[in-house]
């Protein structure tokens, strides 16, 4: 069996539910379109995404022995629901549990040193989202899944409740050649759904318009008018794109426990989140992905909710 095919039978004992291996070559047609993107501002705030552009697009530039990428995806989805309630703010799925970077980082450095076992001289470098990747194509490339118009990478076998990671390997390996066509047809639900119009043009998202980039991302004291008013009910993220797609029928509970909701709660009150001390935010949220978006700007998206978009106190 080759290395490649003993790879795959790997990451599927550590989790993963779906793994291509592709050249590491360059990203030339995607990185246009995500150059495109950022001279159109569609990243906000988000200056990191502009630093040093060029390395989400070529993988040597991130580790100069590159020769493969290997592109792995883990199924997050748990069989739950939110609670329909204006005292509670909605989580978005993907951080209903343990942090997901904290999962696939031990995942991708068990899966990394087999293959090193396996091939003396093996060396590689592993990404999990905050690495300058284009995660999203390498995985279109691989033969993951297809983009979707809501720019979430789609898979048959499990819906867009997939996270992405990647090892950059300095070994050359065999190759996946097949990609999957995009299924998406005519269907515009994702864009109908968006309450904001976040999504401007099919494969396409405006990220200033967007819940979930206002709720983690932006830094601001109070949220964007036109959030505030359409919010939906959103206290971290949001999911209703990804809630609406039909390829999601086919999504299937993940194995890893650690994705499950921490204290059973898919939504927090409102009022828990206005009042709570720092000591209280530091133990609740040790280990969770929610944490990125820090107190204040909890508070702040809990005030918005609740109608007071002018927080009293952080």
């Amino acid at each position: 069996m080759s290395l490649s095919l003993r790879i795959k039978e790997k990451a599927a004992e550590l989790g993963f539910c779906k793994t291509g291996i592709v050249p590491a070559s360059e990203l030339e047609t995607e990185g246009s379109l995500f150059f495109r993107w950022l001279q159109d501002g569609f990243h906000g705030k988000m200056a990191w995404l502009q630093r040093e552009p060029e390395k989400r697009v070529e993988p040597k530039l991130i580790f100069p022995d590159a020769r493969s990428v290997i592109v792995l995806a883990m199924n997050y989805y748990t069989p739950h629901g939110h609670k329909d309630s204006p005292s509670v703010g909605k989580i978005s799925r993907y951080s209903w549990g343990d942090d997901y970077h904290d999962v696939l980082r031990e995942r991708l450095r068990e899966l990394l040193e087999w293959v090193k076992a396996e091939h003396p001289g093996a060396d590689g470098k592993l990404c999990v989202d905050t690495t300058p990747v284009l995660e999203k194509a390498w995985a279109v490339r691989a033969g993951i899944g297809w983009l979707g118009k809501h720019t979430n990478v789609i898979t048959t076998t499990h819906g867009s409740w997939v996270f992405l990671g990647e090892i950059i390997l300095n070994l050359e390996l065999e190759y996946d050649t097949e990609t999957i066509e995009d299924h998406c047809g005519s269907c515009t639900a994702c864009i109908d759904s968006c309450p904001t119009n976040a999504i401007i043009e099919p494969y396409v998202v405006d990220s200033r318009k967007c819940i979930s980039y206002a709720t983690i991302e932006l830094r601001d004291e109070t949220l964007p008018a036109e959030i505030a008013a359409n919010q939906n009910g959103w206290l971290y993220g949001c999911d209703i794109c990804q809630d609406v797609c039909p390829w999601n029928r086919f999504e299937k509970p993940a194995d890893e426990p650690r994705f499950e909701p921490r204290n059973n709660e898919t939504s927090l009150s409102l009022e828990a989140v206005t009042d709570m001390s720092h000591n209280e935010y530091v133990e609740r949220f040790r280990g969770s992905a929610m944490k990125r978006t820090k107190l204040s700007g909890l508070k702040r998206n809990a005030l918005a909710l609740t109608g007071q978009r002018k927080p009293k106190s952080f």
